[in-house]
């Protein structure tokens, strides 16, 4: 796990050795091992090390033999051991023992498709000095991120937005329609970012810059079968689930440093916490958030598994005080605005494994988008049986099935659930069937923009361009892959690995790693049939029956519970921090331009008094919050802030 960056000048003109460092400053805390420079005509690459394999030998930017190559890589390829071999055989010889290395060879031996090759986690670039081309690429699941900005003169590119942003000439301006779908989807839609003439490569793309001419294309893609095979039985698929994920956990335990593992208590961390004690016999450090507030406390899950897998485990407690004392350094390392408070507790996490002096983690995300974990899946399977059973019994109880964490929410009314959950009001051969109720949720929030803001968005149809990026055959899917879909491809790139994972992570110099994101596991779980993966309403049950001698019997067993962290309250607290006041004030959110200043705080003073209460309140204040954090930072102070943070 590295920082990567890079300029290419269109115009031929050397590139000023000033800029490449400039931009991998902004990127150590990705890269505190080390840093290296390499130019050549035109063209600038930066890397900041994060040392995990080939300590002595890995250092970049890195080239091939003759020099014709070269590569700054953010990122593990995991099969690399095999993929060494098999280049070795085909007559390539190595000067190190680095992945990197084998990234080059890869590139000289298959060219542009040298990605299907690798299984792993990557974002790197390779300038080819005779072609003079750069050839970027991102894994396929969007584990790595890598940002670019294409002008007539320029082409930029780095780990972080803050890296480009630090160049002179590149404007820094909130891009009203990127903040429109985050208010709708959670995320932007890549190749949009938050930022103006700031693009994201999007997760199984490679990009090549030809000339000025700059090419993007898909190299992967999940595929839902549209039908599914049925000739074995559970156990079968059972075994078969374990076996990949097994193989993929001893990958991901390839490492010259020392590994250790998130278990927050739940089914996924559970299962490949097991995976790795069966992968290694060296002692197994594990790292968990437990919660002042026991609403999000998990403690007691968190004991059980690791007294039963008998790990040395180490714990943060998370308050709202500390939530609300880091979140500003939160949001400078999201780049983006955010819905929820959930980073801020991962961000503490990743400080504690690094004070133990890890730097790498494996974890269980994943596994809910491509085995049916969230509830949103049982949402719209609830959903869809209504309105196929109008005369069912069962109508009026399953609607109480759904998000059973939630007090407020199983307080109210059966109407009222009816409303919220657009029970019989939505037409079910719609795409976005199972997500619309969450985005409309969501854009609620969008009332508070301000007028200048509905100016530039009015018209803008978020679902229509979503419309034009789903796959060609998605209409064939099984409503439930439709689902997973638009999660594995939208929401878990872009919040759950971004915001929540990269981002929070490499904040301390921690990787993460994970298992279920090996692309085999991904295209296996796309094959199976929906009812394997919920059967009736029981959520990842292929998962919990390749698991049921794994882990102990009550982490198998118990309900659901997705991660989540106290939002509103943790800015509202008896001792809050001081900017909450300062950016949420009338003249201030004036000044800024992107919401309204009275609606602003009426809903802050609906906080102050203990008034404000459900999803809507403490989404509307994270996400207005966040996104004046972030221009506080990105826009307003942005050279103020030390480059190391």
């Amino acid at each position: 796990m590295c920082g990567i960056a890079g300029i290419l000048n269109l115009t031929g003109e050397p590139v000023d050795p000033c800029l490449p460092r400039r931009m991998i400053e902004r990127l150590r805390h990705r890269g505190p091992d080390g840093v290296g420079y390499y130019a050549d005509a035109g063209v600038g690459l930066g890397h900041a090390r994060l040392s995990i394999l080939d300590l002595a030998g890995g250092h970049q930017p890195m080239s091939n033999e003759d020099q014709s190559l070269w590569i700054t890589f953010n990122g593990e390829i995991f099969n690399y051991v095999e993929l060494r071999e098999e280049l070795v055989r085909r007559g390539h010889q190595f000067a190190t023992r680095s992945d990197t290395e084998v990234i080059l060879h890869a590139y000289e031996e298959y060219g542009e498709a040298c990605v299907r090759h690798f299984n792993g986690q990557w974002a790197f670039a390779i300038w080819d000095t005779r072609a003079r081309t750069l050839f970027l690429s991102r894994d396929r699941l969007g584990v790595r991120p890598v940002f670019y900005r294409a002008s007539r003169e320029q082409f930029a590119f780095a780990s972080e937005i803050k890296s480009i942003l630090a160049l002179p000439g590149v404007p820094r301006e909130i891009d009203p329609i990127a903040l429109d779908q985050i208010f709708t989807f959670w995320v932007s839609l890549p190749p949009r970012t938050i930022f103006k003439e700031i693009c994201e490569l999007p997760p199984g793309h490679s990009m090549t810059v030809d000339g000025g001419v700059v090419t993007v294309k898909r190299y992967w893609e999940p595929r839902f079968a549209t039908t599914t095979n049925g000739a074995h039985s559970e156990d079968y698929y059972a075994d078969a689930l374990r076996d990949l994920l097994r193989d993929a956990t001893r990958l991901r335990l390839r490492s010259d440093v020392p590994v250790g593992a998130y278990l927050s208590g739940g089914l996924d961390s559970t299962v490949i916490t097991a995976l790795i004690r069966q992968c290694s016999d060296v002692e197994l450090r594990t790292f968990s958030i437990t919660f002042d507030d026991p609403e999000f406390d998990e403690s007691a899950f968190q004991r059980e598994a690791t007294r039963f897998l008998q790990t040395d485990h180490q714990e943060v407690r998370c308050s709202y005080a500390d939530i609300g004392r880091v979140f500003p350094d939160m949001i400078w390392h999201t780049e983006k605005p955010v819905l929820r408070t959930a980073p801020a507790p991962l961000f503490l996490l990743s400080k504690l494994v690094r004070d133990h002096q890890y730097k790498v983690v494996l974890t269980g995300e994943g596994s809910d988008e491509i085995l049916g974990g969230y509830d949103i899946f049982k949402e719209a399977k609830i959903r869809r049986f209504w309105s196929a059973q109008p005369d069912s019994r069962l109508r009026p109880t399953l609607l109480k099935r759904l998000y059973p964490y939630l007090p407020n929410l199983q307080n109210q009314s059966s109407a009222y659930l009816q409303a919220f959950f657009h029970v019989g009001s939505q037409d079910t051969a719609d795409p976005f069937f199972s997500h619309v109720p969450r985005w409309e949720l969501t854009a609620r929030s969008k009332t508070f923009f301000s007028d200048a803001v509905r100016a530039e968005t009015e018209g803008y149809d978020g679902y229509a361009e979503l419309r034009t990026m789903l796959p060609a055959d998605y209409h064939r899917w099984d409503p439930f892959c439709q689902a997973q879909h638009l999660e594995t491809g939208h929401l878990l790139p872009g919040y759950i690995l971004s915001s929540q994972g990269d981002r929070m992570a490499m904040a301390h110099s921690v990787e993460g790693r994970f298992p279920f994101l090996d692309h085999r596991v991904v295209e296996f779980a796309a094959g199976l049939a929906p009812s394997l993966k919920m059967k009736v309403l029981d959520e990842k049950h292929l998962l919990k029956r390749c698991a049921k001698d794994l882990i102990p019997p009550s982490v198998r067993a118990r309900s659901k519970q997705p991660y989540r962290a106290p939002d509103g309250k943790s800015f509202f607290h008896s001792a809050r921090p001081g900017y909450v006041d300062e950016l949420l004030a009338p003249e201030r959110v004036r000044k800024d331009g992107l919401f309204h200043p009275q609606a602003v705080a009426k809903l802050a003073q609906k906080f102050r008094e203990g008034k404000a209460i459900g999803i809507k309140d403490n989404m509307a204040l994270t996400g207005i919050l966040s996104t004046q954090l972030l221009v506080d930072q990105y826009i307003t102070h942005f050279g103020e802030r030390d480059s190391h943070d």
